[in-house]
C-alpha cells in the first residue's frame, strides 16, 4: 500500500493533510470463522443502496439514535452532500455479500468531534448503524465492530488513533466499544446531543490483537502472555 503524500492545506478554516482520492468498491474483507462468513465493507454507491439505506433510516431501532427518519429524496440529498465531503468516506457492511449495515468513516481532524478533542492529523472516526435485524447480536458485534477499526488502522499507516462519540444514553452501543478496546474517555456536549468520546489506540489494538473477540466468545482464542511480548 503507497502512504499518500503529507500535503497540509487550508480548508473551511481548517489547516489538515490533503486527503486522498475516495475509493470505489471493496475495501476490505475478512473470514469470520464463528459466523462461517466473510465479512466485507464496500464503498456505498448512491444508486444501489439509496433504497437499502432509505428504509434503514426509518427502521424505530435506528431511527431513536440516528433521527434521520424522512423519505427517498431527503436520504439522496443525504448521501450526495456526504458524497461530496472528501474527509467522509461512506461504506456498506456485507455478510457474504448481503448488506447489512451503514458505516460513515471520516477524518477527525475536519469533523465536528476534532474541537472537542486534540485531534491529529491522521485520526480516523466513524460511525454505524446495522439496518438489518437479522444481523443484530453479539455474533455479529464481534465481527464487525474489530473490523471496521482493523481497516482504518490498515488504510493508513499513520492513524494512530480512532474514535467514536455514541450518544451518551446509548448503553449497549458503549458497552460494546468497551469490550472491543476503546477507552471511554469523557462524556461532552455536542449542540444537538450529549456523547460519550471513545477512543482506540493502534498500539493497543494490534498488541491485544482486538480482531479477535475475548472469552467467553466462542471465537475467542488466547492473548499473547504480556510478560513475553517483545
Amino acid at each position: 500500500m503507497r502512504v499518500y503524500p503529507q500535503q497540509p492545506i487550508l480548508e473551511n478554516g481548517k489547516r489538515h493533510p490533503r486527503r486522498p482520492p475516495r475509493p470505489s468498491g471493496c475495501v476490505y474483507q475478512r473470514y469470520i470463522p464463528w459466523l462461517n462468513a466473510t465479512l466485507s465493507f464496500r464503498v456505498l454507491d448512491l444508486e444501489l443502496d439509496l433504497e437499502r439505506f432509505s428504509r434503514w433510516m426509518n427502521d424505530p431501532v435506528v431511527a431513536h439514535f440516528w433521527e434521520e427518519q424522512g423519505d427517498l429524496e431527503q436520504h439522496r440529498e443525504r448521501l450526495e452532500s456526504t458524497l461530496q465531503n472528501p474527509s467522509v468516506v461512506p461504506l456498506i457492511g456485507c455478510i457474504d455479500g448481503e448488506p447489512f449495515g451503514y458505516f460513515e468513516t471520516y477524518w477527525a481532524k475536519e469533523d465536528r468531534i476534532g474541537a472537542y478533542y486534540d485531534a491529529g492529523d491522521f485520526d480516523r472516526g466513524w460511525h454505524v448503524l446495522i439496518g438489518e435485524a437479522a444481523f443484530r447480536g453479539r455474533p455479529y458485534v464481534a465481527a464487525w465492530l474489530p473490523s471496521i477499526s482493523h481497516y482504518l488502522f490498515l488504510d493508513d499507516c499513520r492513524t494512530q488513533r480512532l474514535v467514536i462519540e455514541p450518544r451518551v444514553d446509548n448503553d449497549r452501543m458503549i458497552g460494546n466499544l468497551a469490550k472491543c478496546g476503546y477507552a471511554l474517555l469523557k462524556a461532552f456536549d455536542f449542540p444537538h446531543k450529549r456523547a460519550m468520546l471513545g477512543m482506540q489506540l493502534r498500539e493497543h489494538f494490534f498488541n491485544e490483537r482486538s480482531w479477535i473477540p475475548l472469552p467467553p466468545h466462542p471465537g475467542s482464542a488466547p492473548r499473547p502472555d504480556p510478560r513475553f511480548t517483545p
